[in-house]
């Protein structure tokens, strides 16, 4: 029988990023990798993904919006018909950004939030303000009618946050939500690793 394609691609476009995670699986930095793909490069691959038959790109990172050809590398890919998506910390979008995304054929954005309050984000998160300004992100999409969703890590601090974390997504019309545990891999590994769930822990708290 011939091989069928995978259906999803997950494409890490940078290792650059303005926030410094604790839980970065991919360890990214301020500045971006030597060995990332040129504009150029990035289009053959994308070439090669089309002919597969990959129907679904997502483009994370890093922080993809820290690359300035990222629209180019959209526009692209959805010119050769293949749904396009990104997934973001939010921090970087204001209503223009959000606006050429959509143009440029971005599906939907996954904004990472995580944590129902401020303290609880920006503390994980590393960078005092980046909870105000990942809502200024999700409002920039709303406004500019690009449909979004969070991505959410759970992990012990959050287990008790749950109904509150499902009912900020509820508030904001989030068009879904998706919930990660921490995985114990990239910068996790030496500063979150206490916070991993593990069987042990039984139900969430607040879970019935």
């Amino acid at each position: 029988m011939p091989v069928q394609p995978p259906f999803m691609v997950s494409y890490s476009i940078t290792t650059k990023c303005n926030l410094k995670c604790k839980h970065c699986y991919s360890n990214s930095v301020d500045q971006a990798s030597p060995d990332e793909l040129s504009t150029e490069e990035t289009f053959h691959l994308t070439d090669d993904l089309s002919s597969w038959g990959i129907g679904l790109l997502i483009i994370d990172g890093g922080e993809p919006l820290c690359r300035e050809d990222l629209l180019e590398i959209v526009k692209y890919a959805s010119s050769k018909g293949i749904r396009t998506t990104i997934g973001s910390n939010g921090t970087l979008i204001d209503t223009t950004m959000a606006a050429r995304m959509l143009e440029a054929g971005v599906m939907t954005i996954a904004i990472s939030v995580d944590g129902a309050d401020a303290q609880t984000h920006d503390s994980f998160r590393s960078i005092d303000g980046a909870f105000e300004q990942t809502m200024k992100g999700i409002e920039a999409c709303r406004n500019a009618g690009l449909p979004f969703q969070l991505n959410m890590v759970i992990r012990k601090d959050t287990s008790s946050q749950l109904e509150d974390m499902l009912r900020l997504a509820v508030d904001l019309g989030a068009n879904a939500t998706e919930m990660f545990d921490l995985v114990a891999a990239g910068r996790a590994k030496e500063e979150s690793k206490e916070q991993t769930l593990s069987p042990d822990d039984g139900r969430l708290e607040g879970s019935s």
